[in-house]
């Protein structure tokens, strides 16, 4: 533990550096939500694509499973494709998996909280998370533009607090680095 923390304070410029693009990431996803969606998208569909290209290389080279890792690869492929050709669609489709996810599993976070016995601390906390949950889902579903625009933001505003807390990570690993400085540098006499 105390090696990794060394490791971090020798480069803290690299975690500064991190805080700093994560929060011009953040800005950019609050200010462009739009662009940002977009680009989110693009980057799917690359990675898709580069990801399959990956499974199948790796099935042709298996001499067992290759069938189904292969079929993994060309189904990533496709689905890298499509996201390219039609990102719009792509950007709807994925909003669309959000909703279902959100309404599906704030569902379950309420049948599990009215399953927990009557004394337990945390059944309206599971109740309450899952109704937020299956509210966002309906509301993504019937108003899946403006969905999308919230959910980039609101990950903006989270990237931005994200590196705002990196940034000062950065600063106190500076601190630590030049304490280790000072302490080899005592060491050394």
């Amino acid at each position: 533990m105390v090696a990794m923390l060394e490791l971090l304070a020798k480069n803290w410029a690299w975690v500064l550096v991190r805080g700093i693009f994560t929060i011009v990431f953040g800005a950019m996803a609050v200010f462009w939500p739009g662009i940002t969606l977009y680009v989110l998208v693009i980057l799917f569909g690359a990675y898709a694509i580069v990801d399959g290209v990956s499974a199948i290389a790796m099935g042709a080279r298996r001499s067992s499973g290759r069938g189904l890792l292969i079929l993994i690869g060309v189904v990533g492929v496709v689905a890298g494709l499509v996201v390219l050709i039609w990102p719009g669609m792509s950007a709807l489709a994925l909003l669309y998996v959000i909703a279902a996810w959100a309404i599906i599993s704030g569902v379950g976070s309420i049948m599990s909280g009215f399953a927990l016995s009557r004394d337990a601390g945390g059944r309206w906390l599971f109740v309450l998370s899952g109704l937020v949950g299956v509210v966002l889902g309906i509301l993504l579903l019937f108003n899946p533009g403006e969905g999308a625009v919230a959910l980039v933001v609101t990950i903006g505003f989270f990237a931005i607090i994200w590196g705002f807390f990196t940034v000062f990570t950065a600063v106190r690993l500076r601190r630590l680095a030049k304490e280790l400085d000072a302490r080899q540098d005592f060491t050394d006499f």
